[in-house]
């Protein structure tokens, strides 16, 4: 019977295991997929073309598509929801109003958009085949990043709110000057923008501070580290620990 229900599965997704360090979650490892393998709206119009016999002219399907994207941004910024049939999109207002006449307050109700998949999405999801590569790379690894202001999980940045990220030897120690959190902006990955004093907590599996005060637009999170896995022993130059996902402002700093 596995064989046969194997002769419908249409796609495959490739894992990596890596260690779990949650300790509401049993089982000795937790798989992650290749994050970073993220397309564009230029790559999946060419598969579009290439895989998918759309006939017409390329370009102009690609910026068919933006601005479809562009208006539907524009929908979800006046307050309507957005069902796209794989899945819906709708905005959301964070925190609460202590009274009936309170105002809104950018900072204390910050708008952040929420992503729903739809029937049809997850139904093809049954459709999947999970390839194990094997255990990961466990240098060092970012897992997830919390958001407090929104309490979003991998998703937004609400700039000057607290963070907290969860991961493997990503604890901030040494003498290299360019040791540090850094959020790198996925348009231009020269524009590197890094948390400024203390953190709040800081182990090899979590650090908690404050996000700076980021532009509009996605980023990505860094940790530059020194941190070898010993309280004893440091490495000679800081390594880069980069986030496989994306995160997205959620309100521009004043």
């Amino acid at each position: 019977m596995a064989f046969l229900s194997n002769l419908y599965k249409l796609h495959n997704v490739i894992v990596r295991l890596y260690p779990n360090y949650f300790t509401n979650v049993e089982g000795a490892y937790i798989a992650r997929t290749n994050s970073e393998a993220s397309l564009t709206i230029e790559q999946i119009c060419a598969a579009l073309k290439e895989r998918g016999g759309f006939t017409g002219n390329y370009d102009d399907l690609v910026e068919h598509v933006k601005q479809f994207l562009d208006e539907m941004a524009y929908q979800l910024c006046d307050g309507f929801a957005v069902n796209t049939g794989y899945f819906s999109i709708h905005p959301n207002v964070g925190g609460t109003f202590d009274k009936i006449t309170e105002g809104y307050d950018v900072k204390k109700h910050p708008i952040t958009f929420r992503f729903r998949t739809r029937a049809p999405l997850r139904t093809l999801a049954e459709h999947i085949t999970v390839e194990v590569e094997g255990l990961a790379d466990v240098q060092g690894y970012i897992d997830e990043f919390v958001d407090v202001s929104t309490e979003a999980v991998n998703e937004t940045l609400t700039p000057n709110g607290l963070f907290s990220i969860s991961g493997h030897k990503i604890k901030m120690v040494g003498d290299d000057p360019d040791v540090g959190v850094y959020f790198v902006s996925e348009a231009d990955q020269t524009q590197k923008v890094k948390v400024a004093g203390n953190l709040a907590e800081n182990t090899a599996s979590k650090l908690i501070g404050v996000i700076p005060g980021l532009a509009a637009g996605t980023w990505k999170v860094e940790v530059k580290t020194q941190f070898s896995g010993s309280g004893s022993t440091m490495l000679k130059k800081s390594r880069t620990i980069g986030s496989a996902f994306t995160l997205t402002v959620a309100a521009p700093a004043p």
